[in-house]
């Protein structure tokens, strides 16, 4: 009797409990259920409802940049025209002229003031490219993956030619050409490992990557504060090396890199870059037709390219004065050059193996290119929104508007462009109230040397530098006085503009969300970003570092001592697909990413318009004369 009761205790809790474990394991609702009591009676009815309690008007200027710019941003509009309407913007050329113009009439037309075009230079001759292709014929048809470098000079229509292998590894060698490259296609290098590609092209900053950015110490001084090149975002990374899947060594200028910034120009380098010197002189003055180079970097189709080389030309080095600047395929009286091309690494590589097998090759090449030579000034960007109380004080942002050619400088940099003109089109959208004047700067010539943003500042703030000092973290050449790059003299002592000026803000390291910001050695602005930081949090972006970064327009302000400021981005596959490649182009771009940039670059310009104070500067001896 006694177990008998238990087990039908038993069976009626089970069955009581039962009921209540189910229940347990359902989600809970999401709202609670509306009674007939409570339950619109028509959908009419719930729209009312729904209006009768409107949202909650935003009042903070900050959760107001985030909901202009993330909820109605134009920016990806603005990339577009800029990337697929006109295309690649090679300095000096029609469509970088075409791209200024465009950005100065959007900038007028969301209401910003005073925009125009200012002039620097001369640069010298913009290049056009008509039409082009390569293939080999003999002793079989292989169309060939490759691009004419900028400012290679056109042939004269097809050029059938036969191909040679100049593998030459020292000076000695070039005896055994002497005679047997004139009116050929020569291969001006060794073959490059192409490796199996397992790590991945794209990456976003990991934890322990932005903990050591946050735990480094302050750099070593140095008037530019940097320790890359330009479009170099990790100056700890060789920037010519592309990324995880180009660590193969190779010869000729395209590779000849030092393992670490510290030493970029150490005897090693030099002696390399001397060879490669010699030997582009010996093919030009033994006759070749058109010199062909394997792509420093890349696979899968894509390559890297940029300007033709003047051969025999001298590459300035750090310390020398600007004077000592090698002449350019560029210059208005640039000698005559022989037409350059780059051809993807597979191609490249299949080439060389068939000669060294015993094959005969004969190409075909037709590069169809035009100079401009009707207006040798380059031109930047600038407009305005106006100030209040402290409208002669100014804070600037912008990024680079010229790009290399073979892609349609998407992500280097009309990501940074877009970036700065998105902030300032949302700041003006809110019409929110500036007390310093917010100007942007657009700027060309940066490809070439930072050249555009050195010219307005030596121009508004009456401090000039050598474009390679800026380039190599190196003091510029003593002098008592230094053209600018308008040609007018650069005086050493700083204009009134130099003393009302708060901040430079830019952007371009490709299409990753913003991370952080390098201080460049200014540790009194880090408490100041560190609050401004604040509400992006949960979007990323938290990370200041003393450390110092090179290769983009910031430079110019940092190396005269103004705050000038670039910020940490996710590296996607900036330099391992996209950096001066055939691949730069509007799909490679992350636009969540890029949304979120530019409503933290809106928030610090209008943080930095609004403070009673100017943003500190780093002690004089840190990167002023």
């Amino acid at each position: 009797m006694h177990i008998r009761f238990k087990k039908l205790l038993l069976i009626a809790l089970s069955g009581s409990l039962l009921p209540l474990a189910l229940r347990a394991q359902e989600p809970p609702p999401s709202k609670p259920a509306l009674n007939e009591a409570t339950k619109p009676a028509t959908k009419e009815a719930a729209k009312a409802e729904a209006k009768a309690e409107p949202a909650k008007a935003l009042t903070d200027p900050i959760d107001r940049i985030k909901d202009e710019g993330l909820n109605r941003s134009q920016l990806m509009a603005t990339l577009s025209y800029l990337t697929d309407v006109i295309g690649p913007r090679l300095t000096g050329s029609p469509n970088l002229k075409r791209a200024s113009e465009w950005t100065c009439q959007t900038l007028t037309k969301w209401g910003l003031a005073n925009t125009h075009l200012e002039a620097w230079g001369p640069f010298g001759k913009g290049w056009t490219l008509k039409r082009f292709s390569a293939q080999v014929i003999e002793p079989q048809c292989i169309p060939l993956i490759a691009f004419p470098k900028a400012w290679s000079p056109p042939t004269d229509g097809a050029l059938a030619a036969q191909v040679v292998y100049f593998d030459a590894k020292s000076e000695a060698d070039f005896a055994k050409f002497k005679g047997k490259v004139k009116g050929a296609i020569v291969l001006t290098g060794p073959p490059r490992e192409v490796s199996a590609g397992f790590e991945p092209l794209a990456n976003r900053r990991t934890d322990k990557e932005l903990l050591d950015l946050a735990d480094a110490g302050e750099p070593s001084p140095s008037r530019f504060g940097m320790g890359g090149q330009p479009g170099d975002p990790n100056p700890s990374q060789n920037p010519n090396q592309g990324g995880p899947r180009d660590r193969a060594p190779g010869s000729g200028p395209a590779s000849a890199q030092p393992s670490s910034p510290r030493n970029r120009f150490g005897p090693e380098l030099q002696a390399q870059m001397e060879l490669a010197r010699k030997k582009s002189k010996f093919l030009a003055d033994e006759g070749a037709a058109l010199l062909v180079d394997c792509s420093a970097q890349g696979d899968g189709g894509t390559l890297f390219v940029a300007g033709a080389s003047v051969p025999g030309a001298a590459f300035p080095m750090p310390g020398q004065a600007p004077s000592a600047r090698g002449v350019s395929a560029w210059d208005k009286d640039a000698p005559k050059i022989p037409p350059q091309i780059v051809v993807a690494k597979e191609h490249y590589n299949r080439l060389v193996r068939m000669i060294e097998q015993g094959e005969k090759l004969k190409m075909v090449v037709d590069i169809a290119a035009q100079f401009h030579d009707d207006d040798l000034m380059a031109y930047n960007t600038i407009a305005e929104i106006p100030g209040s109380d402290l409208k002669d004080e100014v804070v600037m942002l912008g990024g680079h508007l010229d790009s290399w050619h073979s892609g349609t400088g998407a992500t280097d940099n009309a990501a940074g462009v877009s970036v700065a003109m998105e902030a300032v089109r949302i700041l003006k959208a809110l019409d929110l109230k500036p007390r310093r004047t917010i100007r942007i700067g657009l700027w060309s010539g940066e490809e070439q040397g930072l050249f555009g943003s050195r010219a307005y500042v030596a121009q508004h703030f009456g401090k000039a530098s050598d474009p390679m000092a800026a380039m190599t973290s190196t003091p510029e050449a003593s002098s008592e006085k230094k053209e600018s790059s308008n040609g007018r003299p650069a005086s050493p002592d700083p204009t009134p503009e130099y003393a009302k000026f708060s901040a430079y803000f830019n952007l371009d390291n490709g299409t990753g969300k913003i991370r952080g910001v390098y201080m460049q050695g200014n540790e009194a602005v880090r408490p100041i970003f560190r609050k401004w930081l604040q509400p992006f949090r949960e979007m990323g972006a938290s990370t200041l570092t003393l450390d110092n970064t090179g290769g983009t327009d910031h430079q110019s302000f940092d190396g005269v001592g103004l705050p000038g400021f670039q910020f940490i981005q996710d590296e996607i596959h900036y330099r391992t697909r996209t950096h001066h490649s055939n691949q730069d182009l509007y799909d490679q771009i992350q636009a969540d990413d890029l949304k979120q940039a530019a409503v933290i670059m809106a928030s610090f310009v209008y943080n930095t318009a609004m403070r009673d104070e100017k943003l500190p500067r780093k002690p004089e001896s840190r990167g002023s004369r």
